[in-house]
């Protein structure tokens, strides 16, 4: 049920923001009519003197801002034909002043059809690249599961940093393989494209990796040799790898990521800091220490969660970080999903503004299951 209520929340606030997209577009599409006639009334009231005609360019000027071609002539048209009924009820029509204002209300009309041409051409364009972008986007970060094995709900929040865009530097993913449940989530050193296609080296060699490796230690071997041939300078990845195997607990291994912060089925919330600290991927050549897995508890009821810089970094207008740790308990709902959208918009109210970074998160809960009738007995 709150699954279903989450769905038609969203697709109610969709159709809210279509429609006040709707509405704006029809406000626009009858402005222009709106203004000459206000023209026409004012001029009426006025009389000769108030040079008003004129302003009956103002029309077509609006219409190219949002009709189309077949509009802004019909409205062109219409300015003209009103400036010549008014022109001929205020006896001033064909004096070289009403020429000259009837050739510039022409002249305006010609350049707001081809002004409107040209964005009608150029929103074509805008709305071919952003159908390319968006397949891109989900082959990217693709939709991840609800449930990640017997009793593990998965809920994921993404916010990007750049605008109208849905992915950028940072990465996650859950995949079922073999050797158990395999997660990451990083975040690309940069931004744009460049960080997207980072991210995607990265995806692309994590979703081969976790079916092939034995190992958690192999997939990290695995993602190092994909960066080194494809990065260049001093770009790097900072990553956790997770494993959820059999038992009650989670095998990490972090990659000079921000440690995952662990909440138990009582409350109590805390950081899962790695026994060593290791480099990022990509800084293989450094020879620094190595990244080593490490147990974190994942008992029933249990939940932990992942995410990005971007959101303990999120900063206010004065300053503040986003104190993620004193927000924990915005993840003890009923649903994950829920629970984490509960967070991320938490986490929107406190910056207050459009985020200054990519800001990914991860939760994964251990739901608590009870005994069957027949197994009890």
């Amino acid at each position: 049920m709150a699954s279903l209520g989450s769905t038609r929340t969203r697709a109610f606030l969709r159709l809210l923001a279509s429609i006040g997209t709707s509405r704006t577009q029809d406000t626009l599409k009858l402005l222009p009519f709106v203004v000459m006639g206000a023209v026409a009334v004012v001029d009426l009231a006025s009389g000769p003197t108030a040079g008003l005609l004129s302003m009956l360019a103002l029309g077509p000027a609006f219409a190219s801002v949002a009709c189309g071609l077949a509009r802004t002539t019909l409205v062109g048209a219409v300015a003209l034909a009103l400036f010549v009924a008014l022109g001929l009820y205020n006896d001033i029509l064909w004096t070289s002043r009403t020429n000259i204002t009837m050739i510039a209300i022409l002249g305006v009309t010609i350049a707001s059809v081809l002004a409107s041409a040209g964005r009608l051409r150029h929103e074509r364009q805008l709305a071919d690249v952003r159908s390319v972008a968006e397949a891109a986007q989900r082959v990217l970060l693709r939709p991840v599961p609800r449930r990640a094995g017997p009793g593990i709900g998965v809920a994921v929040s993404y916010t990007s940093a750049t605008a109208e865009a849905r992915i950028g530097g940072d990465l996650y993913e859950v995949v079922t393989t073999p050797h158990g449940v395999r997660i990451i989530v990083g975040d690309v050193q940069g931004k744009g494209l460049e960080a997207v296609e980072t991210a995607a080296v990265v995806l692309g060699a994590f979703r081969e990796a976790a079916h092939d490796e034995g190992k958690l230690q192999g997939v990290v071997v695995r993602l190092e040799n994909a960066l080194t041939r494809e990065l260049s300078g001093e770009q790097f990845v900072t990553a956790v790898l997770a494993e959820i195997g059999a038992g009650s607990t989670i095998t990490v291994i972090n990659c000079g990521h921000p440690s995952p912060m662990v909440l138990s089925a009582d409350g109590k919330s805390w950081f899962a800091d790695p026994p060593d600290e290791a480099l990022p991927l990509g800084m293989s050549s450094l020879k620094a220490i190595e990244p080593m897995p490490y147990h974190i508890p994942f008992e029933p009821g249990g939940q932990v969660l992942f995410y990005t810089d971007g959101v303990i970094e999120a900063r206010n207008g004065r300053g503040a970080f986003y104190p993620l740790s004193s927000r924990a308990h915005l993840l003890n709902g009923s649903d994950p999903q829920l629970s984490l959208d509960a967070l991320r918009a938490d986490l929107l109210r406190h910056v207050g503004r459009p985020l200054g970074d990519d800001a990914a998160m991860l939760l994964l809960r251990h739901r608590v299951t009870y005994p069957t009738a027949s197994a009890a007995a």
